[in-house]
């Protein structure tokens, strides 16, 4: 689990790592004492970990606010962060009671892949997919850069827990940050940590965030991005982000944090994955909980959001194996949501909580004169002008590359907590997580696999499925968008292991199931061959997962194709008339379920391409994969390279 000591061993060698660091020379309760009022100092000190203390002191010494802010999770700390975002100008006030707008540089708008880095010591390699940096030069680096970096700024110290409070599950967090925008976000995004701190005492590791916006240009949004770094120290458990505000890079306990559970998980025996959780509603009262995993502006939230059924979780999950059970918690309490195409038709629930006053900060959308916001798909005509990320906006409007600036950024997002929706999931707070019945994997995928289609076994699934993801590049990650690319379990951008050990744990945690959760596939962007348009409907998805809850439990007989079992035409007609009352055609079924071999085999040797290439990949990889080959090479000799759903049903 990472380099983990005991308080007082752990304070012995940090202080002469901080020593050599930051040349200090003060312990770190004098340190405390100069620059906490009594107030503050009183609720820091109630924590009993001096390990806690001491990560406050030194960077209050290295990154020297101004001034200090003790979070203790009540209801007036909360109220003095939300005031102080409106404060400094990092969220401005809307129309609409409790609704703010944030908004980053217009080059700070996604995930920047190029400088997150793991900091490993010279003996330790992560696999050449994952960016890493010497962890002595990169902690000079990293130091170096956040040296006074918070001058003019209020630090605040806040405490979170990922999963639920006083459970297996949960993992306590110290958030530094000079942002208020940050904290604001991650109190409506996470449990309340402080208590747990307290009832934990000097035990017990915890995470660390270390964040700086740094300076601020007239906006108010980070200035210096040629020096943005988001570098993940494992040994420590410490995340430090500079010179950023994007959620995705500042929010510590999103994707940071994910970073570090997998750590952490790999060692332990449980699962850290990129997963939306949701109770799926079936006949007679019945809930069946599924995860997902897709990649960022995939389809996740608008899953997790599907109204008539219940919302735990729309991101990111721990799982565990309990009494022979896969069971699964929501690590988060709200939704960090891509805003992009939300309307009233398609997403009622979100439409819903969008425009009603409850606590949400937008971001990078467009706001009109009237203090109302729009985003790109939002129902209605698009507003002529108005103000968004590249400042005063108007329809035309052009950037300094020559490309039109859309109202919207195509990544914007919204930040509210999950008690805010109808659908929410009474379980969202169970300490013992919920029981899966399906996982379900998905991507951007025009050419290949149908709609929905379950694996033969957990094996199948971990590897022809979720370890075979490729989806085409989106707005949530900078760089070429289009571009397809290889994401087993959507994880690839946070892992912290070697890929291959990462498959290999996948596969032995379904060794210790009794019970094993049922492994889909699903893809709503598959596209018709000639035309190019999509063969599904958005709302499609709404009847793939109720025929999938229907298998979960045997429900209904399926089709055994080369790649997996796909539903009945009868079956899926009833549900689409049931669940949109909608005539669904067999000829759109066949279109929509036709099994494309050439394009199946094209991707199984560029997955097995890419498994070749990295080491301590499992042999079973290769023989699931090898096997699938076979019997699509079958299939193909037997009726042609496309098969029709018809044809293998008999």
């Amino acid at each position: 689990m990472g380099m983990i000591y005991s308080s007082s061993a752990w304070i012995k060698v940090n202080l002469v790592h901080q020593e050599k660091v930051f040349g200090m020379e003060k312990n770190f309760m004098e340190v405390l004492k100069e620059r906490l009022d009594e107030n503050n100092l009183k609720k820091l000190l109630a924590i009993k970990n001096s390990k806690v203390h001491e990560t406050v002191a030194k960077y209050i010494e290295h990154c020297n606010p101004d001034q200090v802010f003790v979070s203790d999770g009540s209801r007036e700390a909360l109220q003095y962060i939300r005031d102080a975002a409106l404060a400094v100008g990092e969220e401005k006030r809307l129309a609409v009671e409790g609704h703010t707008v944030h908004f980053d540089g217009y080059y700070d708008q996604a995930r920047d892949r190029e400088r997150t880095k793991f900091l490993l010591p010279k003996n330790v390699k992560l696999g050449p997919s994952l960016r890493s940096i010497d962890r002595e030069q990169g902690l000079r680096e990293i130091h170096k850069i956040m040296k006074d970096i918070m001058r003019g700024h209020e630090l605040y110290v806040c405490f979170y827990s990922l999963g639920p409070v006083n459970s297996v599950f949960s993992i306590p967090c110290l958030q530094l940050t000079d942002s208020s925008y940050v904290a604001h976000s991650e109190n409506i995004l996470y449990r309340q940590g402080y208590e747990e701190f307290i009832r934990r005492g000097k035990n017990g590791y915890f995470f660390r965030f270390i964040h700086s916006e740094g300076e601020l240009d007239e906006r108010k949004t980070s200035k210096n991005i040629d020096k943005r770094r988001i570098y993940i120290d494992l040994e420590e458990d410490t995340v430090y982000s500079a010179n950023t505000q994007y959620g995705g890079n500042t929010i510590g306990l999103k994707k940071p944090a994910m970073r570090l559970a997998i750590n952490h998980a790999s060692k332990e025996g449980w699962l850290t994955e990129h997963m939306l959780v949701m109770g799926i509603h079936g006949p007679n009262n019945r809930v069946t909980y599924f995860t997902g995993a897709f990649p960022s502006m995939c389809g996740k939230t608008s899953t997790a959001m599907l109204d008539n059924e219940t919302i735990v979780g729309d991101d990111i999950a721990y799982i565990r194996e309990i009494k022979g059970e896969a069971r699964a918690v929501n690590v988060e309490k709200g939704v960090f949501g891509i805003i992009k195409g939300i309307n009233s038709k398609d997403d009622p629930i979100q439409w819903k909580v969008l425009h009603s006053p409850n606590e949400i900060i937008f971001s990078n959308v467009l706001v009109t004169k009237d203090g109302h916001v729009y985003w790109t798909g939002k129902d209605g005509k698009t507003p002529e002008k108005g103000f968004n990320h590249s400042g005063e906006w108007w329809i035309g409007k052009k950037d300094a590359e020559g490309n039109e600036i859309p109202p919207s950024h195509p990544n914007a997002r919204f930040t509210v907590a999950l008690d805010a929706f109808e659908n929410l999931d009474s379980a969202l707070d169970n300490t013992e997580g919920v029981r899966i019945g399906a996982i379900v994997y998905g991507g951007r995928d025009s050419d290949t696999w149908v709609p929905v289609q379950e694996s033969f076994s957990w094996e199948h699934g971990i590897v022809a499925k979720g370890a075979s993801i490729e989806s085409e590049r989106t707005a949530a990650v900078l760089g070429k968008e289009g571009v397809r690319e290889f994401n087993p379990m959507s994880n690839l951008d946070f892992l912290s292991i070697p890929i291959g050990r990462y498959i290999e744990i996948n596969l032995d945690f379904g060794k210790k199931l009794k019970h094993h959760p049922k492994i889909f596939a699903v893809n709503y962007f598959i596209r018709d061959a000639k035309t190019k348009k999509y063969l599904t409907d958005k709302v499609d998805k709404k009847v793939w997962y109720k025929w999938m809850e229907l298998r979960v439990h045997d429900d209904v007989e399926a089709i055994k194709t080369p790649t997996g079992y796909i539903p009945h035409y009868e079956d899926l007609k009833r549900l689409f008339k049931e669940v949109l009352d909608r005539n669904y055609t067999r000829e759109d079924y066949v279109k929509q379920f036709t099994i494309r071999i050439p394009e199946n085999l094209a991707k199984i040797e560029r997955i097995k391409g890419i498994y070749k290439k990295i080491d301590g990949t499992p042999t079973l990889v290769f023989k699931i994969l090898d096997e699938e080959k076979r019997r699509l090479t079958e299939t193909k000799e037997k009726y042609g390279d496309y098969v029709s759903p018809e044809q293998l049903e008999n």
